[in-house]
């Protein structure tokens, strides 16, 4: 699974990443260990252009009678959208890209467990494709939720887990976003490993398992705290 990553860059670099021009009304800071349950950076389009914004990771689908269902939706496996009831519609009608700039998990079993902090080389901002929903709560509140979407490890990833993130090609971007398409056997060719070759790891501190631990520290390989 995903289960904490960073987003590292000033908001001028995203905002240029995405094409967003115009000004962005709320807070933003960097992340260096992003968790379930936290407002998380997101893009959607809105028929004429990218739009920056918050949504809560978990999702919690517009049916669902409570939202603590949201911390069973952390993920999504690319190979059951279409098959599972929370996002089969967010599939085929609200997808979102996730920004980041690397992403955590812990390689090992047990108590051995090493968390690794895993990237592009090229350092770049990357979308991880995800899924947002809107939920309305009984006394009226409406809540957005997203999760991110998994896929099966690529060789670099199989040395750590079996999932990873679905990482979306450049140009796979604004077809994902195109809210015209509904058709899923389109989208579907997008949920693949990222080449391997594109991407590497490195150990970081235990100390990314505690949420509130985010700064810099985090990202620092591990030999340079020891």
């Amino acid at each position: 699974m995903c289960g904490r990553y960073t987003i590292t860059v000033t908001l001028e670099e995203l905002m240029l990443r995405y094409d967003i021009y115009y000004k962005y009304p709320a807070r933003y800071s960097p992340k260096y260990n992003v968790a379930p349950g936290q407002q998380v950076m997101a893009i959607v389009h809105d028929g004429e252009k990218n739009k920056l914004g918050e949504l809560r990771w978990g999702l919690v689908p517009e049916w669902a009678k409570d939202e603590k269902l949201g911390f069973q939706m952390l993920n999504a496996r690319a190979e059951t959208l279409a098959d599972k009831p929370a996002f089969r519609k967010p599939f085929e009608r609200k997808r979102c890209l996730i920004p980041a700039d690397s992403f955590y998990d812990w390689k090992g079993t047990g108590k051995q467990k090493q968390p690794m902090r895993i990237m592009l080389r090229s350092k770049e901002i990357f979308s991880m494709a995800g899924l947002y929903d809107t939920w309305t709560s009984p006394d009226g509140t409406r809540i957005s939720t997203c999760t991110v979407i998994t896929t099966e490890a690529n060789e670099l990833m199989a040395d750590i887990h079996e999932r990873m993130p679905v990482i979306l090609q450049r140009e796979a971007e604004e077809v994902w976003l195109n809210r015209s398409i509904t058709n899923t056997d389109i989208l579907r060719p997008l949920l693949k490993p990222y080449p391997s070759d594109g991407m590497y790891a490195y150990p970081v501190s235990s100390r990314v398992g505690n949420v509130r631990n985010d700064d810099e520290l985090c990202i620092e390989p591990l030999s340079l705290l020891l």
